[in-house]
């Protein structure tokens, strides 16, 4: 979806004039050919010299086991963007597979590894494509047009199960096709709305197990019978059930982290004939989250979610015993898999060793790395640790975050600090690798605060539904002035140098507060923020607008609606008196860039500081590394000018 705006005609004029060899010998960085820039001053080469290891470094991430070779498949970037590589043995050489101009977001083997599946969109539209690597080139397996979600495998592998709302233009209906005979696709099962995914056959590939997500805290699930092609469904719509890793075991039996009966997710098993849920394993006020079963059946690995930080458990479902995995480094781990021979692959995200892929054998719990990402020559071993900071809301209510202080033997007296918001707002802050963000905590001192308010995920449904509906929302914006108030407390912190930033729904929050607490904020950057609720409910993707609704609110309903206005930022940009940045993705799906240019306009119009940063080959975020070096480097000055007060 492409938003004209008139305010880019003459940008180019007043911001970096003249072709980038211009710019090298006017002593300033090249721009990007897809970013347009409006009042972001230019960028010094001495920054760009000054940065340089911190952008330099990679990332590896697991994402399956190769069947045939024994090899680990991973998605790394060498050049723009993340593609997919073959690394034969542990901390082996990398095997570059795909060589797209996009990254790739997923990936599969067939069980027997006689394919290779994954899919991408384009420029960020997330409208996925679904492809096979043949002979060492992407062959389209989808249209090319719709959008469409890599689902699993058969057992036999023979067929695969994907999304895809070619019938429609909106929905996921649930689709079959033989990827060597991709014109056999055939529908299953037609939706009429939500979000519709397969995940997984029965062992005897009779059954195929759909998920629609309603909401974070209403998943509902069905069976279809694959040969009669009927549906039953295995949930109740009268009580919202949230499931997570959802898995069928070799003996049959479903496995499913969910918080049926419970305000967290236990592992257990479901039912299929009476679709009641027995939990096996409880870890009483922490979330199990991702988890995953052993092709022979006897271990399953599973991640407990302690206020963000991962610990991985094996359980063994001959005796019901539960081993703790202690040997890997503290951080958070994703997408836990069995290899058909036994071994766990995952990825560790820690900002002491960055993001690399590891692997855990279930009899010993010995941990082997496969990956040493570099980090641009420097040693992520110096990274700060962050402190797990515990507060009481304005309510009462307890909640956390993530602190990131600079060394104070390098950095000395009061350090400015950046409260840095998440999105979603079902999403949560965790102990992560802050890659660029390594520069303002190592390099000048910043201290950045990740915090976790009502409505993020990880701490229970209760929590996570403490700001749904319009008239809640501003109630996680005061968990903001709640986290304020500790931390300007804090004797290592300059109260007087405070910002805040944050993208998506934190983008909101970045605006509503610098709204409230304007008084104590020096700055606000949000990124592909919503500034107008009611806009942004009309201007999202279609498909993705009911989801949002049972969050936000519903602006079709009068009331509703003028709540919505109420709060949202747009309508009290007048004021917004302190400097603000905004970074957009012109193709974005979720957050449209239109959101972007009204707060823009309404600020402007009062004389206030409002740059802006849009990538035209963008969509929710910037994925492609030139881009994001650069958001960094104007995010940087604008840091320096508006946070440390430099001239």
């Amino acid at each position: 979806m492409r938003f004209e705006r008139a305010w880019q005609i003459g940008v180019i004029l007043s911001v970096f004039t003249g072709a980038p060899a211009a710019a090298e010998a006017n002593g300033t960085a090249p721009r990007p050919a897809a970013l347009v820039a409006d009042q972001v001053p230019a960028i010094p080469q001495a920054i760009v010299d000054q940065t340089r290891p911190y952008m330099e470094y990679r990332t590896a991430s697991f994402v399956d086991w190769d069947p045939k070779s024994k090899a680990m498949l991973i998605a790394t970037r060498f050049a723009e963007t993340r593609q997919l590589h073959r690394v034969a043995a542990p901390m082996g050489q990398r095997e570059q597979l795909t060589f797209a101009s996009e990254p790739v977001s997923s990936a599969r083997y067939a069980p027997d590894g006689s394919a290779l599946l994954f899919q991408k969109d384009s420029g960020g539209n997330e409208i996925n494509q679904i492809f096979a690597l043949q002979n060492g080139q992407p062959k389209l397996l989808t249209d090319g047009e719709t959008r469409n979600s890599l689902g699993p495998w058969s057992s036999s592998g023979k067929l695969l199960a994907f999304g895809s709302n070619k019938r429609t233009g909106l929905y996921n209906d649930i689709y079959l096709m033989n990827p060597a005979h991709p014109e056999s696709a055939r529908m299953l099962v037609a939706s009429t709305g939500g979000g519709w995914f397969p995940i997984d056959f029965s062992p005897d590939d009779k059954q195929l197990l759909v998920f629609n997500y309603v909401s974070v805290t209403d998943n509902q699930l069905y069976l279809i019978d694959i040969a009669e092609g009927s549906l039953r469904k295995l949930t109740s719509s009268n009580v919202p059930v949230s499931y997570e890793g959802l898995q069928f075991a070799p003996d049959g039996r479903l496995w499913a982290a969910s918080d049926d009966g419970s305000d967290v997710k236990r592992l257990g098993i479901v039912n299929l004939e009476t679709s009641l849920f027995e939990p096996l394993v409880d870890e009483k006020i922490w979330d199990i989250a991702n988890f995953d079963i052993s092709q022979n059946g006897r271990w399953i690995a599973f991640e407990v979610n302690q206020a963000g930080r991962s610990l991985l458990k094996f359980y063994d479902t001959q005796n019901g015993d539960i081993r703790v995995v202690d040997a890997l480094p503290a951080g958070v781990i994703s997408g836990v898999k069995f290899a058909p021979w036994g071994e766990l692959g995952l990825t560790l995200n820690s900002n002491r060793t960055g993001i690399d892929a590891y692997s855990v054998n279930p009899e010993t719990l010995a941990v082997t790395r496969w990956t040493r990402s570099e980090t641009g020559g420097l040693d992520a071993a110096d990274n700060v640790v962050p402190e797990l900071v515990e507060i009481e809301s304005f309510d009462g209510e307890k909640m956390s975050g993530f602190l990131y202080r600079p060394d104070p033997g390098r950095h000395k007296g009061k350090r400015p600090l950046i409260i840095n918001i998440h999105g979603g707002p079902e999403g949560q802050a965790t102990p992560r690798f802050l890659g660029r963000d390594n520069h303002l905590v190592n390099e000048l001192g910043i201290t950045i605060f990740y915090p976790n308010v009502r409505g993020s995920t990880g701490f229970g449904k209760r929590f996570v539904s403490l700001d749904n509906g319009p008239w809640r929302r501003e109630d996680s914006v005061l968990d903001i002035g709640a986290f304020l108030d500790h931390l300007r407390k804090d004797r290592r912190i300059d109260r007087k140098r405070i910002a805040v930033t944050g993208g998506s729904y934190g983008g909101y929050m970045t605006l509503a507060a610098m709204l409230r607490y304007g008084d104590r904020l020096k700055a606000g950057l949000e990124i592909v923020g919503i500034s107008n609720f009611v806009t942004f409910l009309e201007n999202t993707q279609a498909y993705r607008r009911d989801l949002r609704r049972i969050e936000y609110g519903d602006e079709r309903n009068p009331d509703q609606r003028a709540k919505l206005q109420e709060i949202s930022p747009l309508i009290r940009a007048s004021e917004i008196k302190i400097p603000l940045m905004v970074v957009t993705g012109a193709n974005d799906p979720r957050v449209p860039a239109s959101e972007a240019d009204q707060i823009i306009a309404a600020v402007r119009a009062n004389s206030r500081p409002a740059w802006h940063l849009l990538a035209e080959n963008e969509g929710h975020g910037f994925r492609k590394k030139a881009n994001g070096d650069y958001q960094f480097w104007a995010s940087l000055i604008f840091w320096k000018k508006y946070l440390l007060e430099e001239k």
